[in-house]
């Protein structure tokens, strides 16, 4: 199949590549002891390393969707800057359990009202919606572990999505999702053992509500169904999902760290 596509679809994954690489690099250099993960009993790295990857990552996405004038519902920008901020408190002096959560179903709430109100769903649906995006962005920081992987799914995922939307003649959809795998990418380069930074909250939360909002975006406009965006995530989805449940029937303390998701025994 020839895909006949705007110069746009290639040129903005590069630009936001580039942004990503070179502010990851100055992160890299420009340690800061408040922005270092500490190795603990659960960490699979020896040494203190930066966790302000996100940062980069994001700010390739932000300014190359700015740069390039994408349409986002102002939901969606919302839920990403409350999202930013709690996570980046976290990273820097840590913040409440119920805190985070408070401020991951706002953000959830908000962009399924702001977005989902005019298409008429059942209420159920869109509390579900709700609840899939919470676990979301949970579980994208519970799957940020280990060298690479989560910087991988997220070229993988949002490489499927731009592809996907490639296909049904979206440019603009492919666009969006195109510069987040690029960013990704860059961010990979500098996250593969030895990892020399990582995502931290900043990037791993705001990027899980993002892959499940744009999931929602894309069924919502008959892009896909929406087994899609479940079966593209689903090595994060099945990990996180599994591990809790084992660990609800165990009567363990969920939203306590532990270290028994499958990528860690691996």
């Amino acid at each position: 199949m020839v895909l006949d596509f705007p110069l746009t679809v290639v040129t903005a994954p590069l630009f936001s590549f580039v942004i990503s690489f070179v502010s990851i690099l100055w992160l890299i250099n420009a340690r800061s002891n408040w922005l270092l993960d500490q190795p603990n009993r659960r960490s699979l790295h020896a040494k203190p390393v930066p966790r302000s990857g996100g940062l980069g990552v994001l700010s390739g996405i932000i300014i190359t969707w700015l740069l390039y004038g994408v349409t986002l519902p102002a939901a969606l920008w919302i839920g990403i800057i409350l999202l930013m901020t709690i996570s980046f408190i976290d990273d820097i002096r840590g913040a409440s359990v119920s805190s985070r959560l408070l401020m991951q179903l706002a953000a959830a709430v908000i962009f399924v009202i702001g977005f989902l109100q005019d298409y008429h769903y059942e209420w159920w649906l869109m509390l579900c919606i709700v609840l899939m995006i919470v676990w979301m962005s949970n579980l994208y920081n519970f799957m940020d572990g280990s060298d690479g992987l989560s910087g991988g799914m997220t070229v993988i995922g949002f490489g499927f999505y731009g592809w996907f939307a490639l296909l049904q003649g979206n440019h603009h959809f492919a666009l969006i999702n195109l510069a987040i795998a690029a960013a990704a990418l860059a961010f990979l380069l500098h996250n593969f053992y030895p990892a020399r930074i990582f995502l931290g909250d900043v990037g791993s939360v705001p990027l899980g509500f993002i892959a499940a909002a744009l999931g929602v975006i894309g069924w919502a406009d008959g892009l896909w169904s929406g087994w899609f965006p479940v079966l593209v995530f689903s090595p994060f989805i099945a990990d996180a999902t599994v591990t809790l449940i084992k660990r609800m029937l165990r009567c363990e303390k969920i939203w306590l760290a532990h270290r028994e998701h499958y990528y860690q025994h691996l």
